[in-house]
């Protein structure tokens, strides 16, 4: 793989990182993917449960596919703003506050992004002092951290910062770093999907059925976009493109080989459509990691389980420390394009 394909890679990730999009709130995100979209040249439309679909057509006859990357990140969601200006947020998806660590987050509100700090209190303190529990014996919750605004409610309420308002890290700390050929970021999980999705996009022509290439939206609060286009467009099959865990547990190793999935939390995937996975990356002379895991599930786990689909997969690149500051191999990832490539364009 050259090193022209990893940087532009790694430059599509970054920008896709730098565009927020908490779940529910992904206006951001969805601005540029519809226009990104329109300039390769597909049809892409925003349905109402605010998923992204561009559209490849297939020849008439043939069976449909989907393709999905969730857009969605995860983040806190505002609970009370309390007379001081300080903002109490609780999880949105699966995130917690000493991942995040104290420094810079932005508060999505209707009018004006608003920067904060996400506070744990001093460590120069005694027994008296709650937080010092935090230093020795108790994990750190949400309940037990705040945003310090330095603006009065007033200003809060005139920014549109409210209660329900979304959380994100601030752009301030996004920038993702390139550690050779990995690239390390917050927000992995879903932008490094999305980077995929638009290079199938861009170079699957003439595939011999419908291809959806799906952005779903609120995927970590319980594939809500997925489960909305799957209960209304007719598929053949279902992939979803995910992150991997790296995890003692599990025979994932770190590295450029893909992971493609048999089991998750939701249960198993397809077995007949993973096998044609298989074959496609035989074909293509890519190597494929095969596991089962749990504590994870995805767009077509979940979409197979409420019986939308009938076959569903899920091929994922491995990723350290997911849900946090995520690291991944380039390599991995565009071998996920690789496989993906000439499994959209076998008969």
């Amino acid at each position: 793989m050259s090193v022209l394909e990893y940087d532009r890679l790694f430059e599509t990730i970054e920008t896709l990182v730098f565009h927020h999009s908490p779940s529910g709130d992904e206006g951001e995100i969805d601005r540029w993917l519809l226009n990104r979209f329109q300039e390769i040249g597909v049809e892409v439309w925003q349905d109402a449960a605010g998923n992204v679909i561009a559209k490849t057509p297939g020849r008439p006859g043939g069976k449909s596919l989907a393709i999905t990357g969730h857009k969605d990140e995860i983040g806190a969601i505002v609970k009370t703003i309390e007379p001081t200006g300080l903002v109490q947020v609780r999880k949105l998806g699966g995130s917690f506050p000493w991942i995040y660590g104290e420094g810079v987050v932005d508060f999505l509100g209707d009018r004006q992004v608003v920067s904060g700090i996400l506070s744990f209190g001093s460590r120069h303190i005694s027994h008296e002092s709650p937080q010092q529990a935090f230093q020795k014996d108790k994990p750190l919750n949400w309940e037990d951290v705040w945003v310090e605004t330095k603006c009065t409610p007033e200003a809060l309420a005139e920014a549109g910062v409210r209660p329900g308002t979304r959380m994100v890290v601030g752009k301030h700390r996004k920038k993702p770093l390139r550690m050779g050929d990995y690239i390390a970021s917050y927000t992995l999980d879903n932008k490094a999907s999305v980077a995929i999705l638009l290079a199938l996009a861009e170079t699957v022509k003439n595939p011999p059925g419908d291809i959806y290439w799906v952005a779903s939206a609120k995927e970590e609060v319980g594939a809500v976009g997925a489960l909305y286009f799957t209960n209304r467009q007719q598929l053949d099959a279902l992939i979803a493109l995910e992150i991997c865990p790296v995890a003692p547990e599990y025979p994932i190793a770190e590295g450029e080989v893909p992971v493609l999935l048999s089991q998750d939390g939701y249960g198993i995937y397809d077995e007949g459509l993973n096998r044609e996975i298989r074959q496609a990356a035989e074909q293509g002379a890519v190597a494929l990691q095969l596991a089962t895991i749990s504590g994870f599930g995805s767009d077509a786990s979940i979409a197979m389980k409420f019986g939308h689909v009938a076959r569903a997969a899920c091929l994922g690149f491995p990723t350290q420390n997911t849900h946090g500051y995520e690291i991944a191999h380039l390599g991995a990832i565009a071998n996920c394009i690789r496989i993906l490539q000439r499994y959209c364009l076998q008969e």
